[in-house]
C-alpha cells in the first residue's frame, strides 16, 4: 500500500494553486502563466499514477488501487476516505487533461477579472478530482455541492447577455436535486446505524445494510436519482443545460460538457445503484425509457437549432442518454461501453465547444446564418472540426465508435428492442452532425468576415485532443483494461445480494 498521500495532493494542488493565482490578480499575464503551470503540474501528477505498479487490493472500504483513509469527524462516523480504481483514475486524468484546454482557450478570450476567472477554473478542477476520488458519502456530498459554486460564477460573471438567468437556473436545478439527495443520505445513515449500531458514511459499509423495505428503498433511490438525473441531464430535468451552455464562456462550456455531466453518471453507477439494488431493478425500465426518449428528443431538437453552440449542447443530452441506456442494461459489455463513452464524450464534445469558441472569436456570432464556406478560408481549422464532428458521429476508427458499439452489442444480447431503438437514435445524431458540418464548412459564405486560421496555441490544443481521439479509437484496449476490474467488482457485489 502506498503511504504517500498522492490522492490528497492531486485534489488540493489546483485548489491551493487557485489562491496563488488570485493573489497575482494585478498581473493578468502572470495569472495566465501560473494557471497553465499549475494545470500542467496537475496533469504530470495524475500521469505519474500510471507509472506506479498499482494492483487492486481489498479493504474495509472496498477494492482499490490506492486508498487514503483517515478519521475526519469521528463522533459522526465520517472519514476522509479517498479511493482510486480504474474508473476514477481515467476520470481524474480526463479532468486534468481537459482543464489544460480550459486555461488555454481562455488565454485571450478573458480580458477582465482575469485573476478571479482562473481562480474558479482551478478551484473547480480540484473539487471535481475530489468528487471522483471520494469513498465516503459525506465527503462525496461535500465535493458535489462545492463544484456548483465555481460554475455558477463562471457563467454568471463571464457569460453572455443572459448569463444571470442561466446561472440562477443552473443553481436552482442543481441545488434542488442535491437537497433531496442530502435528505436521503441522512435517512440511510440513520437507518443503517439503527440496524447495525454502526453510524458511518462509508459507501462500502452502507452497501451491507439490511432490508430497508421496498417503499423506503424506492424513495431513497428516487432522491439520489433525481440529483444525478439533473446533472446528467435526463429529460425532463434537462432544460437548464442548453441555457447554461449558450450563455457560458467557452471554458465554462468545456468544463460543463467535458467534466460536470460525467459526475451524474459516475455517481449513479458508483453510489445509487449499489446502495439500492432492489430499487434499481424496479427503476431500470424508467431509466431505459428516459434514455431512449432523451436520445430521440435531443437529436430532434438539435436539428432545429440555428445557434451552433446550442446544437452541440443538445448533442450532449443525446450522447449522455445513450450512456444511461448502457448503465441501465447493466452487463459487462454495456457498462464498459458506457464508462468508456464518458471519456469519449468528454474529449469529442469539449473539442467541439472549443472550436465553437474559436468561431465566436472570429465572427462574433454562433448563428449558422453567418457561416458557410469556412473550409476555403480556414483549412486547418476545418480539418480538425471535421475530425471531431466525425468522432461525435461515431465513425469507425475514432473514439466514440468503440463505446457505441459496446453499448449496442451488450444491449442486443438482453434487450434487442432497446438496442434497435438506440441505433436509430444514433442515426438521428448523424443527421444533425452532418447538417452542422455542411452549414459551417461547405457551400458559399453567407456573410463577410475576416477569418484567420489557427495560431500555434490553438493548433497545439486541437492536435492534443485529436491524438487522444485517435488513440482510443484505434487502440481502446488499455482503457478498457482499466475499466474491467472495477466493473467486475461491482457486479460481484451486486450478485452477492442475490440480484443478477
Amino acid at each position: 500500500m502506498l503511504q504517500f498521500p498522492i490522492l490528497t495532493i492531486i485534489i488540493f494542488w489546483p485548489i491551493l494553486g487557485s489562491f496563488v493565482v488570485l493573489a497575482a490578480y494585478r498581473s493578468p499575464r502572470l495569472v495566465r502563466w501560473l494557471s497553465l503551470g499549475i494545470s500542467l503540474v496537475e496533469m504530470a501528477l495524475v500521469a505519474a499514477l500510471f507509472f506506479l505498479d498499482l494492483q487492486p487490493y481489498a479493504t474495509p472500504q472496498g477494492t482499490w488501487l490506492l486508498l487514503e483513509d483517515y478519521a475526519w469527524i469521528p463522533w459522526l462516523g465520517a472519514r476522509y476516505s479517498l479511493g482510486l480504481d480504474g474508473i476514477s483514475l481515467l476520470l481524474v486524468l480526463l479532468v486534468a487533461f481537459i482543464n489544460i484546454f480550459s486555461v488555454l482557450i481562455s488565454w485571450k478570450a478573458i480580458d477582465f477579472k482575469v485573476g478571479s476567472f482562473f481562480f474558479w477554473i482551478l478551484f473547480l478542477e480540484g473539487t471535481l478530482v475530489g468528487l471522483f476520488l471520494a469513498a465516503d458519502l459525506l465527503l462525496f456530498y461535500l465535493f458535489w455541492e462545492i463544484q456548483i459554486i465555481p460554475m455558477f460564477f463562471l457563467v454568471g460573471i463571464w457569460g453572455h447577455e443572459n448569463r444571470i438567468h442561466a446561472a440562477v437556473k443552473f443553481l436552482l436545478y442543481t441545488l434542488s436535486g442535491s437537497l433531496f439527495m442530502l435528505i436521503a443520505l441522512i435517512a440511510l445513515y440513520v437507518m443503517h446505524g439503527h440496524q447495525t449500531g454502526i453510524y458511518t458514511f462509508s459507501v462500502y459499509q452502507l452497501m451491507q445494510h439490511g432490508p430497508l423495505g421496498t417503499t423506503t428503498e424506492i424513495l431513497l433511490f428516487g432522491a439520489f436519482l433525481l440529483a444525478f438525473a439533473i446533472k446528467i441531464p435526463l429529460i425532463p430535468v434537462h432544460t437548464w443545460l442548453p441555457d447554461t451552455h449558450t450563455e457560458a464562456p467557452t471554458a465554462g462550456s468545456v468544463d460543463l460538457a467535458g467534466l460536470l455531466l460525467k459526475t451524474g453518471v459516475y455517481a449513479l453507477f458508483r453510489f445509487a445503484m449499489p446502495l439500492f439494488p432492489y430499487a434499481t431493478q424496479l427503476f431500470i425500465p424508467v431509466l431505459l425509457v428516459l434514455g431512449v426518449g432523451g436520445l430521440f428528443y435531443a437529436a430532434w431538437i438539435a436539428l432545429a437549432q440555428t445557434d451552433i453552440k446550442r446544437l452541440v449542447a443538445y448533442s450532449s443530452i443525446s450522447h449522455m442518454a445513450l450512456i444511461v441506456i448502457g448503465i441501465a442494461i447493466w452487463n459487462v459489455t454495456t457498462l464498459s461501453g458506457s464508462l468508456l463513452q464518458m471519456i469519449n464524450h468528454g474529449l469529442s464534445t469539449s473539442a467541439l465547444f472549443i472550436m465553437v469558441g474559436m468561431l465566436d472569436e472570429r465572427t462574433h456570432s454562433r448563428d449558422f446564418a453567418v457561416m458557410g464556406g469556412i473550409w476555403s478560408k480556414m483549412p486547418v481549422f476545418s480539418t480538425f472540426f471535421l475530425l471531431f464532428a466525425l468522432s461525435s458521429m461515431g465513425l469507425p476508427g475514432l473514439n466514440n465508435f468503440v463505446g457505441e458499439v459496446l453499448i449496442l452489442v451488450g444491449a442486443f444480447k438482453v434487450k434487442p428492442v432497446i438496442a434497435i431503438l438506440s441505433f436509430v437514435g444514433i442515426v438521428f445524431g448523424v443527421i444533425y452532425i452532418l447538417r452542422m458540418v455542411q452549414d459551417c464548412l461547405f457551400g458559399q459564405p453567407r456573410a463577410e468576415h475576416v477569418f484567420w486560421d489557427l495560431d500555434f496555441r490553438e493548433t497545439v490544443m486541437l492536435a492534443a485532443l485529436a491524438l487522444a481521439v485517435l488513440s482510443i479509437g484505434l487502440h481502446p484496449g488499455p482503457v478498457l483494461h482499466l475499466l474491467d476490474q472495477p466493473i467486475q467488482a461491482m457486479l460481484q457485489q451486486i450478485a452477492q445480494l442475490g440480484l443478477p
